[in-house]
């Protein structure tokens, strides 16, 4: 576990979170999530965390495992199609994840995915944070609208609103 990296994560504020994601972001973001979900059945999920603390810093947890258990704490692996999906931020390393399950994964690989990296990671080096997340959720739900098309009726399996942690 490097010092540099416990250091940036115990200077790292939550002011900063709320800084670059206001609420009218955040409102904006859940507004891409819920637009895209009326595309398709799948489930995304955006979750933005400013450091780590606690047990997951001291364990130099990277960001890619940090993704996964907040994948399995939010409970996106269980929906019915095993198509949700979650774009995970983690400020602190510069860092993101996008974790999908299975049932998505499988159509999109991992290819596709880095794709969709790719082009989010261009706005976050430019700063605009909100951009690469709404860019990010639309590329999701389009991926989810080509293999998941929306049923008429579908329920909406988690809630769309953003976490920030």
């Amino acid at each position: 576990m490097g010092i540099r990296r416990i250091g940036r994560h115990l200077l790292e504020h939550r002011w900063r979170v709320r800084r670059i994601f206001p609420p009218q972001a955040l409102a904006r973001i859940e507004q891409a999530i819920r637009a895209g979900e009326a595309t398709h059945s799948g489930q995304v999920r955006f979750v933005v965390e400013g450091a780590l603390d606690g047990a997951p810093l001291f364990r130099n947890q990277p960001a890619r495992e940090r993704a996964l258990d907040i994948f399995s704490q939010l409970r996106i692996w269980d929906t019915a199609h095993n198509n949700g999906v979650l774009i995970y931020l983690l400020l602190a390393d510069h860092d993101f994840e996008i974790v999908a399950d299975r049932g998505i994964d499988s159509s999109v690989g991992h290819d596709g995915w880095e794709r969709i990296c790719q082009e989010m990671e261009s706005d976050f080096r430019a700063g605009d944070f909100e951009r690469g997340v709404i860019k990010g959720v639309e590329a999701v739900s389009r991926e989810l609208a080509t293999h998941f098309p929306r049923q008429a009726g579908g329920p909406n399996e988690l809630p769309d609103a953003p976490v920030v942690m």
